[in-house]
């Protein structure tokens, strides 16, 4: 079993900065992957990004690309969201695949096996 937990969320004016913690507990392999999505109201959840922990690989979504950093310190994998947008505001998630054994990792929620409560995050003005 592993367990996820986010923080970092908030309420931030446009082209601002927050920061997204995602603290992974529980029994994991070496060959895992993290990633982190978002869900706005009415819409589908995406996949934004994630890091392949053997490989140390990350993948962005188009929309985020040059804005938003994975990165990993330890147990915790973070988003550092930078230059922010009202179209950024979403539910954001942190969610753990078990084994990832192909180089890279995915974006596609199916593909993963536990997840986090989320956390809020809304860029407004």
């Amino acid at each position: 079993q592993v367990q996820l937990v986010e923080s970092g969320g908030g309420v931030v004016q446009p082209g601002g900065s927050l920061r997204l913690s995602c603290v992974v507990s529980g029994f994991t392999s070496g060959y895992h992957a993290v990633g982190w999505f978002r869900q706005a109201p009415g819409k589908e959840r995406e996949g934004i990004s994630c890091i392949n922990n053997s490989d140390g690989a990350r993948i962005y979504t188009d929309a985020v690309k040059g804005r938003f950093t994975i990165f990993r310190a330890d147990s915790t994998v973070y988003l550092q969201m930078a230059n922010l947008e009202p179209e950024d505001t979403a539910v954001y998630y942190c969610a753990h695949r078990r084994y990832e054994l192909r180089p890279g990792c995915l974006l596609d929620p199916g593909e993963y096996d536990y997840w986090g409560q989320g956390t809020q995050v809304t860029v407004s003005s």
